[in-house]
């Protein structure tokens, strides 16, 4: 095989159409790009502009606070962690962790900021729990079935500094 020999597969290499060649070409006089105005011109339009009527994004009115240092958690509800129980997919002997709620199909991904227990559904076995965050009524119904749950929260620094001065 020679350098010279080397060629594109039959078809791949498509020649490029030629605008503004003339009425005969079918892309002559204005190139395919219409009629007059903004748009015939080379650049176009500023993007979201919308030729001096007030902008949708400015029409509309704003809403919320997306917070830039939020912290993703997985909110576990103590009814599918008694459903996956119930199923033998998760170990009660063992301390019940994010890895073993992961492990078991209960959560679908382990975010950073690990696992807050809500919910307060009837639990039937004794279970230990290791979470990042746990609701009363939870805490109440898995020490109603003779279970614990550890908390491993650390407070914030504003509330330690609210706690001082």
């Amino acid at each position: 095989m020679k350098l010279n020999e080397i060629a594109d597969n039959p078809g791949a290499k498509k020649e490029p159409k030629r605008i503004g060649r003339g009425l005969g070409s079918g892309t002559g006089k204005t190139g395919g790009r219409g009629g007059k105005g903004q748009t015939a011109r080379k650049g176009g339009a500023k993007a979201g502009f919308e030729g001096g009527q007030m902008p949708i994004y400015r029409r509309l009115p704003k809403r919320g606070f997306n917070k830039p240092n939020a912290v993703p958690y997985n909110e576990v509800n103590l009814a599918r962690v008694a459903a996956a129980i119930e199923a033998k997919t998760l170990d009660v002997k063992a301390a019940v962790t994010g890895a073993s709620l992961y492990a078991a199909g209960v959560i679908t991904k382990l975010e950073s900021g690990g696992v807050r227990l809500i919910g307060n559904a009837d639990i039937k076995a004794k279970v230990a729990f290791e979470v990042f965050y746990a609701t009363k009524g939870a805490i109440a119904a898995v020490e109603k079935a003779g279970g614990s749950v550890k908390v491993s929260r650390v407070d914030e620094p504003k509330a330690e500094a609210k706690a001082k001065g």
